[in-house]
């Protein structure tokens, strides 16, 4: 009896822990994030590898940029607890100013659904919450490795006006319902999918398993896509969501190519907070290897 209780106790203190950091300002949690992104870079040989063959790939060889983009990786961690568990007009308060923002709303009061894609830069769990303050929005979402998280994010995660769907056939089911009733979806679109889920296409220079579903969303007739992300302003006071307009397509050009080609042109907007160190080249178990 005693062992179960010690058990549920534990259970119970990463959440309680994530609470307590959640109350700390964004400023230190900043500067916490830094010194973590430093330390990770220096003890893990692959992350590392990853961080820095991926900007030379897309041809960002200074240190200055390599600087930020550690420290940035760093401030992504440290500052998820107070993006979940503050209240949500707390979270909101925390958006300087929208850039872009008012070309969405516009296509909304069209009638259009909007579609957000949100690739692994700057703050982008922020940028849902802030939209759920606007219009009803879901968003697609894939289970963490570590089981014990997953009730934190989805409790973090859930606010008013945001429902979550798991990135199955049920999930993508919610989507297109969502679309048709006139609302806002969003997901990471340089997430790597599963076998059957995507297909080859450059991103900067390179072939990357990308997914079709996020490709395909972006050319629906009759959807508005945005490209977004929630940039971290300086000394940690708060952020910009800037929203950039999913280009025209060009010619001869295949739907993912076209996806990956909008994304390369949102992380030049602020190549110091991508996450470099995320393995998009990977190779997915059963998928066809690169051409």
């Amino acid at each position: 009896m005693e062992g179960r209780k010690d058990t549920k106790n534990l259970s119970r203190f990463p959440g309680v822990l994530l609470r307590l950091i959640a109350r700390l300002p964004l400023p230190f949690l900043h500067t916490v994030g830094t010194v973590l992104g430093w330390a990770i870079y220096g003890i893990s040989p692959a992350y590392r590898r990853n961080l820095q063959r991926n900007m030379l790939q897309a041809g960002y060889a200074d240190a200055r940029t390599r600087r930020e983009a550690i420290a940035s990786a760093g401030k992504m961690l440290t500052e998820l607890p107070a993006i979940w568990f503050r209240p949500h007009d707390e979270v909101a308060s925390l958006v300087r100013e929208v850039i872009g923002g008012d070309e969405a709303l516009a296509e909304r009061a069209r009638g259009k659904p909007l579609l957000f894609l949100t690739p692994h830069m700057g703050c982008f769990e922020i940028t849902a919450q802030y939209a759920a303050l606007r219009m009803p929005i879901t968003v697609l979402y894939r289970p963490p490795k570590l089981g014990w998280l997953e009730p934190l994010m989805l409790e973090g995660r859930v606010r008013t006006n945001v429902r979550l769907a798991p990135a199955d056939v049920s999930g993508v089911r919610e989507l297109f319902k969502a679309l048709q009733r006139g609302e806002a979806v969003g997901f990471l679109p340089d997430q790597v999918p599963g076998k059957g889920e995507g297909e080859w296409a450059d991103f900067f220079g390179r072939p990357a398993y990308t997914m079709t579903l996020a490709a395909r969303l972006a050319e629906r007739e009759g959807v508005a896509c945005f490209l977004a992300y929630g940039r971290r302003l300086e000394h940690g006071r708060g952020y910009s969501i800037v929203l950039r307009p999913l280009p025209e397509k060009l010619e001869g050009e295949t739907a993912t190519r076209h996806l990956n080609r909008a994304l390369e042109e949102l992380v030049r907007d602020c190549p110091a907070q991508y996450l470099w160190s995320y393995n998009r080249y990977k190779v997915p178990a059963g998928a066809p290897p690169p051409p």
